[in-house]
Parts: structure tokens; sequence; C-alpha cells
């Protein structure tokens, strides 16, 4: 074939991806916490609650945290079937993927090249999930679909079979990079070695002496103490050389039962085998909880209004233990009832959620300052010591920069004040936002020479010319204003531009709402392909 293409998933919407708008972040202090005395050496005061839209929050954090976040959870909403009534399931699954594909493409920009992504997901959307991820991070980068064991019950009204599972989805940023630490070892593991022999290296476990596929050469006759000649089992051979076998026999490493005359084994030293654990894919409720044990987990907290679909405190101690160290960061796109940051928060790592709906306020916060408070000492608190400490800031979404006037022409949004509208002229044009304390019209910077400066003043010759007047000889900087009367041609270290229209075309205005929901996926380009798509299937 003449014209390669790529295996990829198509869907309904999928290339008319949304322009967002680069919002930046309002802090709240009065809905902000803090413990009120250090209880702990871990005081991390630098997490962050942001409340509004997850797709319009991701984007703000691009700038600031690309390649930053070491970890990122999500529980997205899983596509049950009912969230999209009027319409087919093939559609319903394009607006799904259609919503799920720019979350993906930014959380990726944000993780740092050692960091990974964990995607809580049902059986609904899995496996379209695990296409899309593939398309995202690369096939290359998948880990592994870890299968987390939700209940323990059957559901005997199932029509089918009672799921008892969920999928985890696991993608590194890099596979040749990152690596997951080790689990720690557990006192069951332990306390399967013993010292019967009373050997001073002290406890041992006795381990197979033979190999699965033979070598001619490692099979020989070995004598027992108590005079038993034994050979390899049928089809194998011993794992290590006879010489090597002396070697062992002499260091007192070779076991043959008490008696004498068992079939050999290698002792292995507890003080020798590795630090921790590799984790296996499958995670059973007994070692990390399940729906039940996650709704007695909230229930304690808020009893009045239990949230409908948390997470276990031990699920998500288990994923942060893999994919973090201490002060790493962690996000959760979707915080839902929270347990993310509150488990990274008793761990040690700093924590970044977002959260559209009310519970955030009725639910993540109480629970978080119980946290920071020390005064929940439920899910993994015990096992970690955690007695408090720490706190977190809280954000919300800014308003969109522009809006219609009465006759129908964008203009800049009363909500702004001149420095929110400062801040959010570098985010449109690509500047870090640090306002010189002593030169005002430097508010931002792209490199260390080059500046933007955002005003609602008409330029006129005057200002440009006291602005030329201080700066230096290899300084640059963008002027962002209303208009201006300078001659631009005059002033060859200084670019012109007039707002709002310099950022007009750049994205999509005066949209708040980009949640999991048709009524804010249906703007009227998606609108017309599926209305398209619906004639084409009633034809045929």
């Amino acid at each position: 074939m003449s014209n390669k293409t790529k295996l990829e998933l198509t869907w309904i919407g999928k290339d008319n991806p949304p322009k967002l708008e680069p919002r930046i972040l309002i802090a709240d202090p009065e809905l902000s916490y803090r413990a009120e005395a250090k209880v702990t050496d871990n005081d991390i005061f630098d997490n962050r609650l942001i409340f509004g839209d997850n797709l319009l929050a991701l984007k703000a954090l691009e700038d600031e945290f690309a390649g930053k976040i070491k970890c990122i959870y999500i529980d997205p909403p899983y596509n049950t079937g009912n969230a999209f009534p009027h319409y087919d399931d093939g559609i319903e699954h394009s607006i799904w993927l259609s919503l799920m594909k720019p979350r993906l493409e930014i959380i990726h920009n944000l993780l740092t090249e050692d960091g990974s992504i964990w995607i809580s997901i049902d059986d609904d959307e899995s496996h379209y999930l695990k296409v899309l991820c593939d398309e995202v991070f690369g096939r290359k980068n998948f880990v592994s679909n870890v299968i987390w064991e939700k209940k323990y019950s059957p559901q005997n009204d199932a029509k089918w079979l009672s799921d008892s599972h969920d999928h985890i989805l696991v993608y590194a940023k890099d596979k040749n990079i990152w690596r997951p630490n080790l689990l720690p070892r557990t006192e069951e593991m332990d306390k399967r070695y013993k010292n019967p022999d009373n050997d001073p290296r002290g406890s041992w476990k006795p381990s197979d002496l033979s190999v699965k596929t033979a070598n001619p050469k490692d099979i020989y006759p070995i004598t027992t103490p108590s005079g038993r000649i034994v050979v390899p089992p049928e089809s194998r051979s011993w794992v290590v050389s006879e010489e090597k076998f002396q070697e062992l026999l002499e260091d007192n490493r070779i076991w043959f039962g008490k008696t004498g005359g068992n079939v050999p084994s290698v002792k292995r030293f507890l003080t020798e085998v590795q630090g921790g654990v590799v984790s296996k894919t499958i995670w059973l409720r007994s070692e990390v909880g399940d729906n039940q044990e996650a709704k007695k987990e909230v229930k304690a907290l808020n009893p009045k209004d239990v949230f409908t679909t948390p997470k276990p405190e031990r699920l998500l101690q288990k994923i942060i233990t893999l994919a973090t160290n201490k002060n790493d960061i962690i996000l959760d796109s979707f915080a839902g009832s929270g347990t993310t940051g509150a488990v990274a928060h008793k761990m040690g790592r700093k924590w970044i959620m977002i959260e559209l709906g009310e519970h955030c306020h009725t639910h993540i916060i109480p629970r978080i300052q119980q946290v920071v408070d020390g005064t929940d000492q439920g899910g993994i608190s015990k096992s970690v010591n955690w007695q408090g400490g720490g706190g977190f800031k809280y954000y919300r979404l800014a308003p969109s920069l522009l809006e219609k006037d009465k006759f129908g022409n964008w203009i800049i949004s009363e909500n702004y004040n001149p420095a929110m509208l400062a801040e959010a002229m570098c985010k449109h044009k690509g500047f870090t936002y640090a306002p010189d304390e002593q030169i005002y019209w430097k508010q931002g910077y792209s490199t260390e020479n080059d500046y933007i400066y955002t005003t609602t003043q008409f330029i006129t010759r005057e200002v440009a010319d006291n602005i030329q007047e201080q700066m230096k000889e290899d300084e640059t900087l963008l002027i962002c204003c209303k208009a201006y009367t300078a001659n631009p041609n005059d002033y060859p270290n200084i670019t012109f531009v007039k707002i709002p229209t310099t950022i007009l075309k750049n994205c999509e205005y005066g949209r708040d709402d980009y949640s999991l929901k048709v009524d804010g996926f249906m703007n009227t380009e998606n609108k017309e392909q599926l209305s398209l798509f619906v004639e084409e299937d009633s034809n045929e």
C-alpha cells in the first residue's frame, strides 16, 4: 500500500478538540487551611485544592507544573450506559472518549519524565480507554492493568456475571526511565524465615536447588549426610555447578532437613533479601481494601452525607508507595471525596486536587481539615502514625477573560482587576507572571531579557519613550494595551499589540463547563456531526 495509515481508535468528534482558555487561579484565604502549630517535621502547606471545571483547571496548571507532577491518579466517571440516555451506544462512547482525550493530553504534559499515571475504570470503558491511552502516552509506555478486588459478596441479582473488580490502567511517561518502588515487607513474609539449625547469620528459608531448564553439566549426584544419593528431578538440573555446590556446602548454605536425608535446598537468609517486594498485578481486598471499607471511612468523617463512590485509603496508599517518594507532587483531577489528597498528605507528599462538584466544600474541605488537625485517625492514619500538620491553599478558577457587551463585541471582563489581567495575559502570551517590585512594566518574563507589560491605558509616545529609557540595550518588551499612539517603528525593542484583539482567536471564551456530560460537550460542530451520524444510521 502506498498510503500508510496508523492504527488508531476513531470516533465522532475526535478531530474537534476544544480550544481551551488558559485561566488564572484565584486564591481564597478564607477557605485555605493550615495547622495552628507545626505538629510534624513534614509540615507541607503548599498543597492546592482547586474548585472548578477540571479541564480548564488542568489547562490553568499547565504553565507552572508542566513536567513537575510525579504521579497522577484519576477516577473519572465511569460510562455505565446511563450517562447519555438520549443517544445510542456508539454515540455515547464517542462523547465519553472526546471528553477524556483532552484531559489525558494535558496530563501527559504535566508528568515528570519519570512519572506515571494510574486510572481507575470499570469494564464499560476500560478497553476503549486502553487504546486511547496507547495513543496519548504511547503503547510502549503501558505498564500494566492492575485488577482491584472491589467487592467481596456476589450480587445474586446480576443478570450475567457478578462483577467483583475494577481496572487500574498504569502508564509511565517514559517506561525506559520509570521504575516502581518496592512495597514494604510484611510481618507475615518475614515469619516464613526460621532458624532451625541456629545459624549465626540469623533466620532463613529453604529454596529449591533445582531449576526447570536443565543444563546437562549441572546434573550430578549429591550424597546427603545420611548417606542417601540424590539427583535432580527428571527434566531438571541443579541450579549451581558441582564446584559451586561444594562452596555452598562448606559455607553451611545447604540444608538437608533435620534428619540429613532430604533433597538438598539452598538457605536464603532474611538479611540478604531486598528491602521490599515487587508488586503483583492482582490487588486483593484484604491487602488494599474494598468498596465497603471505603464507605466506612468516609461515613466516619461525614455520617450525614456519605459520598457514594469513594476509594479506600489503603488502595491509594499502595499506588502512592509504588509511584512516589516523600515531597513528590501527586495530582487528582477527579478528586471526589478527597481520598487521594488525604492519603498523600498523611504520607508526606505534596498534592493537587481538582473538583467541580459542591462536595468540594461539603466533603473534601472538612475531610482535609481533619487530616491537618490530626483528628482523622481512620484509614491509614495509625499505620503511618499520622499526628497532623501541614495545610492547603484553596483556589477558584477565574471567570473568562473576555465577555460580550450589549452589542455582541468581545471586551475584557469587568471581573478582572489590573493584576488579574496582567497574569492572564502572561498565560496567553507564554510568559511567567512575576511582577517586578521596582519596575512597573516588568510584569512577567519569557527569558531573562524578554518581558511583558499589560495595561488598559493608552500608550502614548511619552509613555513609550519613558519605558524605552529604562530598558537595557539587550532587553525586549511586549506591550499589551487597549490602544497606542506611539509609532512602533520608533521602538525596535518593543512590540505593541492591542487587547483583546491579539487574543480573540486563541481560544474559546465565555465557556465554563467542559464536564463529563452531554450538555457540556455539545457545541455546534459536534451537534452537527451527531445529527449527521443519526441521519445516516436511520437511512441504512
